[in-house]
């Protein structure tokens, strides 16, 4: 019998990209295509890029360019994200994870704009699944800022204590950690190291990990997850 740790908590807290949504292929082919075209090394533009705004991540790799040229390349990233969507699947357990959780118990938290998520729920098939949606369209400060898991608990009216955040990136883990919520990582794209270092509470292989079990606290949810996993490689080391 495998050994599990159950999670009690109001509701959950999850990203897209690397915890519901498989965009890597997709992120690195644009992201490369972008540093190529800058002169940047594309393995480190598509490293640092990972989850946080494309606008943040672009400022941050062209630090002397004048902010209308920020703009303008966040525009341009928008458009070839929204184009490239080939590769772009629902990761292992994403869509019985959604269909199974009551609407009402979470919301879908991501560095992509409102038009990007949108566009990558669909081609997973998980967009009929979300009700509250917080993107980089709502907020002024990307992760690992905690305005991000922030609004994502206001959106389900609740203080992020009661919330477990669903990450892959080390800036998310840590934003949902500054929000003061409790995080499980997916080792979907990251390294064990760099998800506990961030300060992942657990860590999974994905979504298919765990189990939505039957809750004794009326309000509350119980997910179940294996301690004994064998670990899977990521996808970005």
């Amino acid at each position: 019998m495998v050994a599990m740790t159950q999670i009690s908590c109001r509701a959950l807290l999850l990203d897209m990209d690397g915890v519901l949504v498989d965009s890597t292929p997709a992120v690195a082919r644009v992201w490369a295509r972008w540093a190529i075209k800058h002169n940047i090394d594309p393995d480190f533009a598509v490293v640092a890029a990972h989850g946080r705004t494309s606008l943040n991540s672009i400022q941050e790799l062209l630090p002397h360019a004048d902010p209308s040229v920020h703009l303008a390349e966040n525009d341009w990233m928008e458009r070839a994200e929204i184009e490239d969507l080939e590769d772009v699947v629902a990761l292992p357990g994403a869509q019985e994870l959604l269909s199974t959780l009551p609407p009402s118990q979470f919301s879908v938290v991501t560095s992509a704009t409102r038009a990007l998520a949108e566009v990558r729920l669909r081609a997973a098939g998980l967009w009929q699944y979300i009700q509250r949606l917080v993107t980089a369209s709502d907020i002024t400060r990307s992760k690992p800022d905690p305005q991000p898991y922030l609004e994502g608990a206001a959106s389900l009216h609740l203080n992020p204590q009661f919330c477990v955040v669903f990450e892959d990136a080390p800036s998310g883990i840590r934003s949902g950690r500054a929000a003061g919520a409790r995080v499980l990582a997916l080792r979907t794209t990251m390294a064990d190291a760099d998800l506990r270092t961030a300060g992942a509470d657990w860590i999974i292989n994905d979504c298919a990990s765990l189990h939505l079990a039957s809750s004794p606290k009326p309000g509350y949810l119980a997910l179940d997850l294996p301690t004994g996993e064998v670990p899977r490689l990521p996808k970005i080391r």
